[in-house]
């Protein structure tokens, strides 16, 4: 049996350009963060809005809008109705080097300012320094009987810890974020798998099967299946 990958962080990774984008994400890959390729801001908003990543990395020159304005939209979020995290760590890195752009990067919330050309280690060493910062941020959360922390990766029912893939617990965080609403099927899969097209496929049947079965093996409550739309999350 092949050993598991163990993820130390999740990274969306906002970038426009292909080349630096793949480099980025290569090299984060290698390093074992889990990484979302953002090459828009509205790709970038979206997945920091379904996807509760650990940091951003967000350059400021994108095809759709500022850098900034991203930056500002997670930062004014109330953490409730909008589903951004407002204490989302985000490092800016951006070819725009000037003290003007630095200051105002700064003051509109973002937690480190890194300048192109960069140096992949230097840029590596600042994530840590980022995410050791920000552990412990957002706090555990409870929907009925289940207990979800973000910080650790962990989820109880009741007294019982459930182990959870990656995207098991993805999909569990969409649906806890607002566990009286029904997600389509097509909102899932682009917030936990990615996809940004309809596409045909039963990979969120089945982790939504497993996913019930793990969270309550005699009952399989929690996870509920709305034939021909989606799924929703109820407290038992």
């Amino acid at each position: 049996m092949l050993p598991q990958r163990q993820e130390i962080a999740s990274i969306v990774v906002c970038e426009d350009d292909t080349p630096t984008l793949e480099l980025l994400c290569d090299h984060l890959v290698a390093d074992r963060f889990g990484v979302m390729p953002a090459p828009s801001a509205s790709d970038a908003l979206r997945l920091c809005r379904y996807n509760h990543p650990d940091l951003l990395l967000l350059d400021l020159t994108l095809p759709d809008a500022s850098g900034l304005d991203v930056l500002r939209e997670i930062r004014q979020a109330d953490g409730v109705t909008s589903r951004f995290d407002p204490s989302l760590p985000v490092i800016v890195l951006t070819g725009r080097g000037a003290d003007d752009d630095r200051v105002r990067g700064i003051d509109s919330g973002a937690d480190d300012y890194m300048v192109k050309p960069f140096s992949y280690q230097e840029l590596r060493a600042r994530i840590a320094a980022v995410l050791r910062r920000g552990r412990g941020g957002e706090g555990p959360c409870r929907v009925g009987e289940i207990v979800i922390d973000p910080a650790r990766r962990k989820v109880w029912v009741g007294e019982r810890e459930v182990a959870l893939s990656n995207k098991e617990f993805g999909l569990l965080r969409v649906l806890a974020s607002d566990p009286s609403r029904v997600f389509t099927k097509r909102e899932l899969l682009e917030a936990v798998w990615g996809y940004r097209t309809p596409a045909r496929t039963r990979t969120l049947d089945s982790h939504a099967s497993r996913l019930r079965r793990k969270l309550d093996p005699e009952g399989c409550r929690f996870v509920v299946n709305c034939w021909g739309y989606g799924y929703r999350l109820v407290d038992g």
